[in-house]
């Protein structure tokens, strides 16, 4: 069954002194399910990887490796996400919009999400979407 993804799973992935183990069921899972991510996800992506750069955890060769491989992934990019939904989770949560995107999404498809972000996690489970990694 599809999931949603959030950047702080995905760019755990990119990271090689990072390791989760919710990153890591997420990575595994996509080699039977498809993941399913906002609009918002590409442009978070890539600015973890450039600021991982700037502190040299990675290099600009290893970003760009990376993405090759992430584009051979089976990620969906959904672009209709539910505005009004969105600034609820967003307000009901005191989440950023951005994390509110993953939410949104997640409920609106009845997915698990995968996420680092303790924040988004606590907002998942009031929201009764199960997190990928923590039996969802």
């Amino acid at each position: 069954m599809p999931f949603v993804i959030d950047a702080s799973a995905a760019g755990c992935w990119a990271l090689k002194d990072e390791e989760d183990p919710a990153a890591t069921a997420a990575l595994l899972r996509l080699d039977r399910d498809e993941g399913l991510v906002p609009v918002i996800w590409w442009f978070e992506l890539r600015n973890t990887l450039l600021v991982a750069e700037r502190r040299g955890r990675i290099s600009g060769a290893d970003s760009g490796a990376f993405l090759f491989q992430l584009s051979q992934l089976p990620i969906n990019v959904d672009r209709q996400p539910q505005e009004s939904e969105l600034l609820l989770l967003a307000r009901r949560h005191r989440l950023t919009a951005y994390d509110a995107a993953y939410l949104e999404l997640a409920r609106r498809t009845a997915l698990s999400l995968a996420t680092l972000d303790a924040a988004l996690a606590r907002a998942a489970r009031a929201e009764h979407v199960p997190l990928v990694g923590h039996g969802g």
